[in-house]
Formats: C-alpha cells, structure tokens, sequence
C-alpha cells in the first residue's frame, strides 16, 4: 500500500460488536476488521456491556485495520467515531476503570425512576399511553425541552441509577472523581490518553450523543442545570459538548493512530442518516439493525411530534447551525432472529431465516409482537412482553421465521405511518437489508418503494464521511455505489388483514408487567 495515499478511518461501535474501517476519499473500503464483545444480562430486563472489552475490541480492531493492508498511522489524515448512543458508563478519573458496567441502551432497569421523578404516576412505572400528547405535563416538558420522554431509554437515568447503586459513586461524582459519557466520549478519552495519560485525556461528547442523554437542550446545545437536578447527574461529570463536524481532538502519539485528528463524531442513527446523504429536509432512512430506527431530517429547526415520535439533533458542523430530525426508535429488529438463532435454536444462522420464509407463501395466521423490552415508538408501552399467537398444528419453523420478518415490517409501518406521511421512498440500511425477500416484503407492507444501495454499512460510511469533511478532505458524504428498488406487489385488501391481525396482537401484549 503506497505511503503517499491519503486514508480516513472510522470506528463503529455498536451494540454487538466494534468495527474499524481504513476507507480512501473515493469511498473505496480498503481495510477493516470487527470483534464482538459479551452481551451480559444479570436479570430480566438489564443488559450490560464490559466498556474496557469495547476499549480492548476497539484497540485491536484499529491494528489489525492497519496491519492487514501495511498502513501507516502518517497515510490516516482523519478519523471518525460513531457508536451505541444511549449506552452509559461511569469510570474513575483518576485511573480510567469503570466503576459499573457500561448501561446498554436496551435495559430497561430504570423505569421506576421515571415514576419516582413523576414522569408518570406511581401505579404504572412508566407511561402507559400510545402517544406522547397522552403522558402526564411533565412527559411534554421533557419532549420540549430534550425531545426525550423520561423513561428508560435515555442516558441520564442510566448514569443516574450507577451512582445510586454503587456504593459511594454519588459521593465521589460530587467530589469531582468521576467521569460520566455515552460510547463516543468512553473511546475518545481512551484514545486521547485514558489509563496511562489521564491527565491529557479528553472528555468530549458531540450533540448528536448529547441529545440522548436527557440533559441537553435542544435549543441551547448545552447541558442544563434544571435537568441535571431533576434527573440527579451533577454536571460536572458530563463532557464537553462539540459540534458533531469539526475538530474534537488528537489521538495520542503513543499508540495506534497516534497523532491523527478526531474530525467526525455521530451517534450510530444520525451517522446512518449522513451516510445515505439525508443532508436535505424530507430525508429519511430505515436502519435495520439490533434495533430498527428512522430519521427524518427536519432541518435547522427541532420539529415536534404528536404520535410518539422522538425528536433530536441530526448533526452540526462547526460553525453552522444545528440540524434536527425526527426519530422513530424500535427496540427489537435483528435481536429477534438472533434470539430465534441463539435461544431457541430454530436457525443455524441469520441467513437461514430468509431461506425458511421463502418456503412458505405466508406465516400461516402467525404473529409475533417482540416485546422483550416492552415497544418503542410509536406505542412507548414498557408494560409490554413478547408474544407468539395464532399457533396452529400445521405451523413450523417456516411459518415462524416469517412471522418474524413480518413483524419487522410491521413495526417499521407503524414508525413510517407517525412521522406524519410517508416519504415518496424509504432509504435503507442495516445488516438485516441483506435479506431480499424482507426488502420485498417491507415494500409490500408500506405500500411503497423501498431502496437499498449495495453498501449498506452506512453508519460506519457517515463517520467517515463525517471525519473527511471535518478534515476538510471531502466536500460530500462518501458514495454508497448503486442502489436496488423494492416495488410493493400486495394488494390492499390483504394489506389491511395483516395490519388488523397485528393491531390484535399488540393489544394483547399489553399488561404483562
């Protein structure tokens, strides 16, 4: 690999795993490399990382990158970050060791706080309601302010729940001792000194991260008292917030990457939404992931939602005015086959699932609601648990891997149908497009084209697009290659059976708490 090329790398740290890409500013990938790290799950309802895994994941994935192609840390001119949003760590400023597992985004541990700060009242711990104009006074404040509902989602309960349970971790925050960020801010510490240069470390967030954490203002970009208090963070634990394009930082000169410029950070949705060029108002992407989200770029002012849907920022670059999006956030996509997968043991692998459906014309009356952690928007019902009806003698397998790629579809529909008008066609990405037959069958379901490019790593492409143009390398998100359409073929009538069948299901689902 010649010395004299110029090379952006990008970090993607996700739910699952950590990757890290060496891409040129034609877009080409030419190197990268992936390790997965412990999802741990204590009790019903947790799930937690190690963060010093991710860290050593994280190291790793940057040197095998380099090593694979000969890549020198001089011929790297940017790199960027992007990550688990919501995921919150606490360590120690003094030493760089967490002082609890990293809070996965999934855990719904800290729904009683909610009650408790009088989110919601004190015989449903969390809201019960479909739409956010539903919830009690409060719940709208914090939409208006944050374009969060305070529940178990966001960061800063999370953060919050850590200090109260470790013992003596409040006292020590209030005494300046520890550090408190999301998945970005963890690695840019670490990168810029951590452990063995804590002193020079960074605590550095961007406000797309921020905007996740229940404590930002939305207007002002800036962490506010009146929600560290009510939420219970003292906000010296809280990063610096910078403007997601630009530049954050150096990674430290001893060390891989040493001495390249941090110039790109975005939590994982809103790098998906740059990377599939949602840089105009009216642009929309569908990530199927570990989870299912959808962005929908408002433009430079935050619009708000009446059916559940969540409102943050999309990203800022340095010197310009923020850009908002609308956010639909499903907490179960891909985790539903890899528990079919891995619980189960339906399915050898992921792929097979696309195999079995294609066997059978329909899921034979079949319906699953996977509501491991309760449904995200647009319902917000933590009450909600994971169902399978419509069983008969005459479904199997087949039936039920179809049945879980229809419910895919089906809470896709329902984020699509609440941002307020479908788009003329949905962008997609994630690692579950790869699976054709539920590309058709989405299109089928919404009624619409569904388009997915031949990339679809777009999270990890709008880091490095994000560090490119922060570097001033590129003027543009980096391209994606061709794209494939997905024409919807279902006819209305069974359309609407398949919708009612699901409504049905659902209401079932509810008060399993």
């Amino acid at each position: 690999m010649p010395n004299s090329a110029t090379y952006i790398a990008a970090i993607d740290q996700g739910t699952t795993s950590t990757r890290v890409i060496i891409a040129d500013t034609r877009g080409q990938v030419v190197s990268q490399a992936q390790y997965e790290h412990a999802q741990i799950m204590p009790r019903e309802g947790w799930v937690e990382h190690d963060a010093m895994e991710i860290w050593r994941n994280t190291r790793r994935a940057i040197v095998e990158a380099l090593a694979k192609q000969d890549i020198a840390d001089e011929d790297i001119s940017a790199l960027g970050i992007t990550n688990q949003r919501e995921t919150a760590v606490i360590w120690e400023r003094a030493t760089g060791r967490p002082i609890y597992n990293a809070i996965v985004w999934q855990d719904t541990r800290t729904n009683p706080s909610a009650a408790a700060d009088g989110a919601a009242d004190q015989a449903n711990p969390a809201p019960h309601a479909d739409h956010p104009a539903d919830h009690p006074a409060d719940q709208a404040k914090y939409l208006r302010q944050t374009g969060l509902l305070h529940n178990s989602y966001p960061s800063g309960p999370k953060w919050a729940w850590i200090l109260d349970n470790v013992e003596g971790a409040r006292e020590r925050a209030e005494r300046g001792e520890l550090l408190a960020g999301t998945m970005d801010t963890w690695l840019m510490w670490n990168l810029t000194g951590g452990a063995r240069d804590t002193e020079n470390a960074l605590h550095l967030t961007d406000v797309t991260n921020a905007s996740r954490t229940l404590l930002m203002d939305l207007t002002t970009l800036e962490w506010s008292d009146e929600l560290c208090e009510a939420i219970r963070v003292p906000r010296q634990m809280l990063p610096e917030i910078k403007p997601s394009i630009g530049t954050f930082a150096q990674v430290r000169s001893r060390g891989p990457l040493g001495g390249v410029p941090i110039t790109g950070v975005l939590g994982d949705q809103q790098a998906a939404l740059f990377g599939q060029h949602g840089l105009n108002e009216h642009d929309a992407k569908m990530t199927y992931g570990t989870g299912l989200f959808m962005l929908l770029n408002t433009g430079t002012q935050p619009r708000f939602s009446e059916d559940g849907m969540l409102t943050t920022v999309a990203y800022q670059i340095e010197g310009q005015p923020p850009v908002y999006a609308l956010e639909g956030s499903v907490a179960v996509g891909g985790s539903l086959i890899q528990w079919l997968r891995d619980q189960l043991g339906m399915l050898n692998s992921a792929e097979e699932t696309e195999e079995l459906a294609a066997q059978v014309p329909d899921s034979g009356g079949v319906t699953i609601v996977p509501a491991f952690s309760g449904l995200f928007a647009p319902r917000w019902r933590p009450d909600a648990r994971g169902i399978i009806c419509g069983l008969t003698r005459f479904v199997d397998k087949r039936h039920i891997a179809r049945a879980a790629l229809e419910a895919t579809c089906l809470q896709t529909y329902e984020v699509v149908a609440a941002m307020g008008g479908a788009p003329a066609t949905l962008k997609v990405d994630g690692g579950m497009t790869a699976n054709s037959l539920l590309m058709q069958m989405q299109a089928d379901i919404l009624g619409l084209d569904v388009v997915r490019p031949d990339n679809v790593e777009t999270t990890v492409m709008g880091a490095a697009s994000a560090a490119g143009i922060g570097a001033l390398l590129i003027d543009a998100p980096l391209s994606l290659g061709p794209t494939t359409t997905f024409t919807a073929t279902m006819g209305a009538p069974e359309r609407e059976k398949l919708l009612a069948r699901w409504e049905d299901a659902v209401a079932r689902s509810y008060n399993q708490v």
